[in-house]
């Protein structure tokens, strides 16, 4: 499954004609995704039919707060009328253990529309714990993750030990490139998220989304399935 990044229609036009799987709608990737706005999701929803994801984080970091998680829980509600399929969220507390309490309850919110823990599980204190909390969270079904918060590159000797056990709920991107994608596919992980890495070098992070780059992915990661 290849997911793309997107910050528009624009964006997810050309992630469908490149041949992705899945989208994942974000606002201002400088801050690693931040909820976008309902009315860009609904342009999304009209020009591409692939599913869409869509970011529920109101700031940097991943703490957040009762009246924050209100906003949060009523916009999953919004983001749902406009053609969102499923959402990206996850928390945790000051010290970066996961914060049950807060994800669990935006979890049964967006039910029953599956959701994807967010790269909160690369920044726990103890990430074995993190993965065993994770399980106690209705409708999850896939976790993006690096193995490290300096990303895949760092991350790449955690991501295949995890393999061995969890391969069939790691979403991974961060910083993914070409040259991770067969020693993980080799390992289990059926699953990769790329999002600079189908720009323009050098565009910076408004760059929009090159349909041409997407087919390639495409074809890096439907071979390396196939090995």
């Amino acid at each position: 499954m290849l997911e793309v990044v997107a910050m528009n229609e624009v964006d997810a036009e050309a992630a469908e004609t490149g041949g992705a799987d899945r989208i994942m709608a974000v606002a201002d990737r400088r801050s690693g995704g931040l909820t976008p706005d309902p009315k860009t999701v609904a342009a999304m929803r009209k020009t591409t039919s692939l599913p869409i994801r869509v970011v529920l984080r109101a700031k940097d970091g991943f703490r957040t707060s009762e009246p924050e998680l209100g906003r949060l829980c009523r916009a999953a509600a919004a983001h749902a009328d406009a053609g969102a399929d499923g959402f990206v969220f996850g928390f945790l507390h000051a010290d970066h253990t996961v914060d049950l309490s807060a994800t669990a309850r935006l979890a049964d919110a967006v039910l029953p529309l599956p959701w994807t823990f967010h790269r909160v599980i690369d920044h726990a204190a103890e990430p074995e714990a993190a993965w065993r909390t994770l399980r106690l969270l209705r409708g999850l079904d896939s976790v993006l993750c690096a193995g490290a918060a300096g990303g895949v590159g760092a991350g790449m000797e955690a991501l295949l030990r995890r393999a061995a056990r969890d391969a069939r709920l790691m979403l991974v991107g961060g910083g993914l490139r070409r040259r991770h994608v067969p020693a993980l596919a080799a390992a289990g992980v059926r699953a990769f998220q790329v999002g600079d890495a189908v720009r323009p070098v050098g565009g910076g992070p408004q760059a929009p989304v090159d349909a041409a780059r997407v087919r390639e992915w495409r074809a890096l990661v439907d071979a390396a399935a196939d090995r």
